[in-house]
């Protein structure tokens, strides 16, 4: 969407002058441009049930990987969203509780020129002093706005279903107002999926956000299935278990049957699989790898696995040695993410 805020900053940074009157406009154009550089291959998009807004299904993450401490390098990052973007990629999702990520987003977009290209899916964490008081959500919109540099944020959801009795309401009047385009609520355990297909029943949302991977299918028993039938769009975090999917594989290629759909890594073995589900929307793979951004979008282009297919793969990857204890490993096995907000989970050295 066309932004006053991102344009003013885009000008001060580079002297250009205001980009196209409208995202929809700008978004066809560059998803043209994208669709040149996979000769044969259009991108896979997916509407937006609500609207008809067609959005590419292959997203952008920013848990943990855009949280980098004041000062610390972050050139790498800067070029995921570079080479996200060059590859047709559109949806970036953040959150205020991410530390430095929403800065980090605002900053790398504008500086690059591509903020009235991008589809922002934002959440927000708040409760109040005491019973519907909205200041917090008030005060914590404001900053994302202005850490974006956007008029409107584009999905704004309630965060980890935090006081969401009160926030939704609050949600739905800022989308009546035009400061946010789609409303909607975000969880990632599946223990709460019962209380968000009852949300989703209400008919009042525009998106969810879950966890659905190849090993974590509990969405299948009833909430996606909800969200089709009430027109919901489906955002899916956390596609790779938090890297842990890939431990099994290691030292495990591809399977002959995958490479004939076209499907060249294992991340984008499970990407696909998961967007071929016909209720999910968009996947938002993170990263702060740009080799790994290049791959992951990768599953952007080319077939999806029909039904049995999907069945094959699930069946191949979860008969695999030690699939089964992949879960217990901690979260980005190898990895650790230092930045201004620390998890309590142990990890092993940074790389």
């Amino acid at each position: 969407m066309t932004s006053g805020l991102a344009t003013k900053r885009r000008t001060f940074l580079t002297g250009v002058a205001a980009v196209a009157a409208t995202s929809m406009f700008a978004s066809a154009f560059s998803m043209r441009q994208a669709a040149a550089q996979q000769p044969g291959h259009a991108p896979i998009m997916r509407p937006i049930p609500k609207s008809g807004e067609m959005i590419p299904a292959i997203g952008l993450g920013t848990f943990e990987t855009f949280d980098l401490q004041p000062g610390e390098p972050r050139d790498h990052v800067r070029e995921v969203v570079r080479l996200f973007h060059e590859h047709g990629g559109r949806v970036i999702d953040t959150s205020p509780l991410y530390g430095m990520s929403e800065v980090c987003v605002g900053d790398f977009i504008a500086d690059l020129g591509i903020g009235e290209d991008i589809f922002i899916t934002n959440k927000t964490w708040t409760t109040g002093e005491y019973l519907s008081d909205n200041s917090h959500s008030e005060g914590q919109l404001r900053q994302s706005r202005q850490r974006l540099w956007r008029d409107r944020i584009d999905v704004l959801q309630v965060h980890s279903l935090e006081n969401h009795d009160q926030v939704r309401h609050w949600l739905a009047q800022k989308k009546a107002e035009g400061s946010v385009r789609y409303i909607g609520i975000t969880q990632w355990s599946p223990e709460y999926y019962d209380t968000m297909e009852r949300l989703v029943n209400t008919g009042t949302l525009d998106f969810v956000q879950i966890a659905y991977t190849i090993l974590t299918r509990a969405a299948e028993q009833r909430l996606l299935d909800a969200c089709a039938a009430n027109g919901v769009a489906v955002q899916v975090n956390i596609p790779f278990e938090k890297a842990r999917l890939f431990g099994p594989v290691a030292e495990q290629s591809i399977p002959d049957f995958a490479k004939e759909m076209g499907i060249e890594t294992w991340a984008q073995y499970f990407l696909k699989w998961i967007i071929s589900h016909p209720a999910v929307t968009n996947v938002i793979p993170a990263t702060s790898q740009p080799q790994h951004v290049v791959d992951n979008m990768g599953a952007l282009y080319g077939d999806l696995p029909d039904r049995a297919a999907r069945e094959r793969m699930a069946d191949y990857y979860t008969g695999l040695t030690g699939v089964a204890d992949a879960l217990k490993q901690p979260p980005y096995p190898g990895k650790k993410y230092g930045g201004v907000v620390t998890w309590p989970f142990p990890q092993a050295q940074r790389t």
